[in-house]
C-alpha cells in the first residue's frame, strides 16, 4: 500500500503546482503584458475615475440617456456576481408579459415612434450583463433622447453612426453599439 501511496500523493503535489499555481500564474502574467487593459477589466475612465466596463452593461434608466438591454440578473440588474439568463422560453407567459410591458415603457415614452420594438430592447440576453444594443435598437430610442436632451435628432443619429462597432474582421459577429461609450459620447456633445 505503501508503494502504491507515495507515488500518487507526489504525483498530486506536482500537478497541483503545475495546473493550479504556475499555469495561472502563466496566463496571467502573458494576459497581463499582452492585453493590460482586457486583463484589468476593460474600464473605460472619465475624469480619472472608472465609470464602467466595456464589457458588462449598466441599468440606464433616465429618458435622456440610450437605454441597453434588460437584465436578468437578481436581485438588481446588471449583477455581475449573477450572471445569467431568465431561462423563459418563448411560450412562457411570464416572458411574454415581461416583454408585453416593456414596450408599453417604450412606447409611453416615446408615442410618436411608431417603428417596431427591436428585440434586443425587450428581451435579455443569455449572460443578463450584455453591454452592446443594436444599431436598430439605438436608432429606435434616438427620437426619445433627442427629444429629452433638447438636441436634433440628426445629430444623435450621427452620434450612434459614430458609436456604431462593425463586425470583427468583417464577418464575424454583428454590428453593435456599447450603450455605456454611447451615453458617455451623448454626455460630451451636451
Amino acid at each position: 500500500m505503501k508503494n502504491i501511496l507515495r507515488p500518487a500523493l507526489v504525483l498530486f503535489f506536482i500537478l497541483t503546482l503545475i495546473t493550479g499555481v504556475a499555469y495561472p500564474l502563466l496566463v496571467t502574467g502573458v494576459a497581463q503584458s499582452l492585453f493590460p487593459s482586457q486583463a484589468a477589466g476593460s474600464f473605460i475612465m472619465r475624469d480619472g475615475k472608472a465609470v464602467g466596463s466595456e464589457l458588462i452593461g449598466q441599468n440606464f434608466t433616465d429618458p435622456k440617456h440610450f437605454w441597453g438591454r434588460p437584465s436578468a440578473t437578481g436581485p438588481m440588474p446588471y449583477n455581475a456576481s449573477a450572471s445569467s439568463g431568465s431561462n423563459k422560453g418563448p411560450l412562457n407567459p411570464a416572458l411574454t408579459d415581461a416583454v408585453k410591458s416593456r414596450i408599453e415603457v417604450l412606447r409611453a415614452l416615446d408615442p410618436g415612434n411608431t417603428k417596431s420594438v427591436p428585440v434586443d430592447l425587450v428581451t435579455a440576453s443569455a449572460s443578463g450583463l450584455d453591454p452592446h444594443i443594436s444599431p436598430a435598437a439605438a436608432k429606435y430610442q434616438v427620437s426619445r433622447v433627442a427629444r429629452a436632451q433638447k438636441l436634433a435628432a440628426d445629430k444623435v443619429q450621427a452620434l450612434v453612426d459614430a458609436q456604431t462597432e462593425l463586425p470583427m474582421f468583417g464577418f464575424l459577429g454583428e454590428s453593435r453599439v456599447n450603450v455605456l461609450k454611447l451615453n458617455l459620447a451623448l454626455d460630451n456633445l451636451r
